[in-house]
């Protein structure tokens, strides 16, 4: 199946973000009003075709986002290498992995839906099994209406403790995996726009 066919979840833009009153760019913590609100709305999520959303921004496609620490305080940074699915972040770094979000038919919540995506996701780029996952926690939303990208994505920002020794790149054809020290991560200059946003909402600040 193309990834074109593929069904994902979405939210329409005029819900998620109150007819633009709660419209923002950047990092926004899930504490919060305005976030909890966001959040709420993706109860409201509906099911369309991948192809015919990526260049509809009346619709915000729901990603997985997730921040991987080690045992030493470092944050995993990986590269979407040539063989990764979204040609426009081909060579740009990351520290968030994950991806679009699908409907669970078994689900019983919306937490349900979200998590089990995420713990998909995260299982089929890293490896990590649910064991490895249950302090998995949201702490935000990412967004960013400044380019082609971002204006038809919205992400939910997670944070997950790991150990080391756990994690390996399942996908070595698309990305490929380092730890650095949350003091380095703005050395890097080669940030897709998500994980810039974040490094300054969060690491920057030293929250």
């Amino acid at each position: 199946m193309s990834k074109f066919d593929e069904m994902i979840t979405v939210v329409p833009r005029k819900t998620i973000f109150k007819d633009e009153a709660y419209q923002f760019d950047g990092f926004k913590s899930i504490q919060d009003e305005e976030t909890k609100y966001i959040y709420e709305t993706i109860n409201e999520y509906e099911v369309k075709r991948r192809g015919d959303m990526e260049e509809d921004p009346s619709y915000k496609q729901l990603i997985s986002y997730c921040i991987l620490e080690n045992e030493n305080d470092e944050i995993l940074v990986y590269e979407r290498l040539t063989g990764g699915g979204e040609g426009r972040l081909h060579g740009l770094s990351s520290i968030g992995v994950g991806g679009h979000m699908n409907d669970v038919p078994n689900a019983t919540n919306v937490e349900e839906v979200i998590r089990d995506n995420a713990e998909r996701e995260l299982e089929e780029e890293v490896g990590l099994d649910k064991e490895n996952v249950k302090n998995m926690e949201l702490i935000g939303f990412i967004n960013d209406d400044q380019n082609e990208v971002g204006k038809v994505h919205i992400g939910l920002v997670f944070k997950l403790k790991v150990n080391e020794s756990s994690v390996e790149s399942k996908e070595t054809d698309t990305l490929k995996i380092n730890w650095v020290k949350q003091s380095d991560l703005a050395n890097n200059k080669n940030y897709e726009t998500w994980s810039s946003l974040i490094i300054d909402g969060l690491y920057r600040r030293g929250e």
